[in-house]
């Protein structure tokens, strides 16, 4: 299985607005595509106002093609360009990870 990890650093004062859009309007296109995150979490000791969420593949061929079906998807560019102005995101990091042969996920 691919793991795709991804966090975003969200400017102070705007975690809630941010959420409260993202349940809104960015997780049901996500979850049509992408189907449900393997989770999604908010920090609460370490650096602050970051999302950190996950979502499984069967490889990176599986997430290239749902991910450019949900990139072609005019709902989700709508959503990215209503947080993409710097007025909720300050900052992105993504990473991909595989599974160990003897991990359960």
């Amino acid at each position: 299985m691919l793991v795709d990890l991804r966090r975003y650093t969200i400017v102070p004062g705007q975690l809630k607005p941010y959420l409260a859009i993202y349940e809104a309007q960015g997780l049901p296109v996500q979850r049509r595509h992408l189907g449900d995150p393997l989770g999604y979490f908010i920090t609460e000791v370490g650096q602050l106002n970051q999302v950190v969420h996950l979502w499984g593949y069967e490889d990176f061929a599986d997430r290239q093609r749902k991910r450019a079906a949900m990139e072609n998807d005019p709902e989700w560019t709508a959503y990215k360009q209503k947080t993409a102005e710097g007025r909720f995101i300050h900052n992105q990091e993504n990473q991909l990870l595989m599974s160990a042969p003897w991990s359960k996920i």
